[in-house]
């Protein structure tokens, strides 16, 4: 080892929320292969690669976090690799790698500290820049979507990922607005968002939510399709783990935290009871594929939320890979 787990902190300016339990819950081991799905600023890469002598490829689409990667490679040699894509993409990605097993998987779902602190990647509603909001350099652009999608589907988009309950007064305005001038930075559209929503009470003792808060992540998660990464990055990690192999998820907003659940719920057998006047479903008939270790969630301490307000909303679940087949493979899933 080359280091502690908190000396790796101090030395990362972008510190991983609970990212002493992510490393106790993936139980790294000496000559072991890990998958860091979301590279992003490298927190818990170094944290693993520091608790074994191991082996962690890690996966990100953002082009400025496979260049930060090449201090890691410094610094681990060829305990590290770096690919370049999608974290639902990861079996054919380790597969063009010659990997088809891994004794772990980490995945820090959403959008990276560095994303958001950079106002020209068009994340941030309290800073300007262009209203782009794209992990990768591909595909459209939150402007896009503002300025070409109909009201009703603006709308959609807002209600479903957003969950922010004028979604139709926004799209009304944001489809008004644009009649006259197109939106192309971000304070542009927070501006207007805040006029429909309107400013929260302000609490004691906490900073309230920003209006504009909902809207942005509603659009950030369409633009990138998280939600469907997601899914597919956790469907990819049953069919890489060995058995044994641990499934680490952090995730910082109850839509993902959902689709985490049910995944790991469905995939370790743990669904509802099928009535006695019923047929056994699929689900319930099928091998689980993962353990659960324990049923509830890992969130962060009070010292920790306090430390880093964005860790407030942070949620560990954890699987373990059985031996049982993939449920894609008993074509269940």
């Amino acid at each position: 080892m080359t280091a502690s787990i908190a000396e790796t902190a101090n030395r990362n300016q972008h510190i991983p929320v609970l990212m002493d339990e992510v490393v106790s819950a993936l139980k790294p081991r000496d000559n072991e292969t890990y998958v860091d799905g979301t590279f992003g600023a490298g927190g818990y890469t170094r944290a693993v690669l520091d608790a074994a002598d191991c082996l962690v490829v890690a996966i990100d689409r953002d082009p400025e976090a496979i260049d930060r990667s090449a201090e890691l490679a410094r610094c681990y040699g060829d305990r590290f690799r770096i690919l370049e894509g999608c974290f639902g993409d990861m079996v054919t990605l380790l597969g063009n790698a010659d990997m088809d097993a891994v004794d772990g998987v980490m995945l820090d779902i959403g959008v990276s500290s560095f994303q958001l602190d950079e106002a020209e990647r068009g994340f941030s509603f309290q800073e300007d820049g262009p209203l782009d909001m794209r992990m990768s350099a591909d595909g459209e652009s939150a402007a896009d979507v503002v300025n070409a999608y109909d009201e009703e589907d603006i709308a959609n988009i807002i209600y479903d990922y957003g969950e922010e309950r004028k979604s139709r007064r926004i799209a009304s305005a944001i489809v008004k607005r644009r009649t006259e001038a197109p939106f192309e930075r971000t304070l542009d559209l927070a501006k207007l968002v805040e006029a429909v929503v309107g400013r929260p009470p302000m609490k004691k003792g906490r900073k309230p939510v920003h209006p504009a808060t909902r809207t942005f992540q509603a659009l950030r998660i369409h633009v990138n399709d998280e939600l469907g990464e997601l899914r597919r990055g956790l469907e990819a990690a049953e069919q890489l783990l060995r058995p044994e192999g641990r499934l680490v998820v952090v995730s910082f907003h109850s839509l993902e935290d959902r689709v985490v659940k049910n995944f790991m719920a469905e995939r370790s057998g743990h669904v509802p009871a099928a009535s006695r006047h019923m047929p056994m479903s699929l689900e319930a008939a099928t091998p689980p594929s993962f353990r659960l270790e324990t049923r509830g969630v890992i969130k962060p301490s009070k010292s920790e939320e306090d430390r880093n307000p964005r860790a407030r909303s942070a949620k560990l679940r954890v699987a373990v890979r059985t031996d049982a087949p993939c449920w894609q493979e008993t074509g269940h899933a």
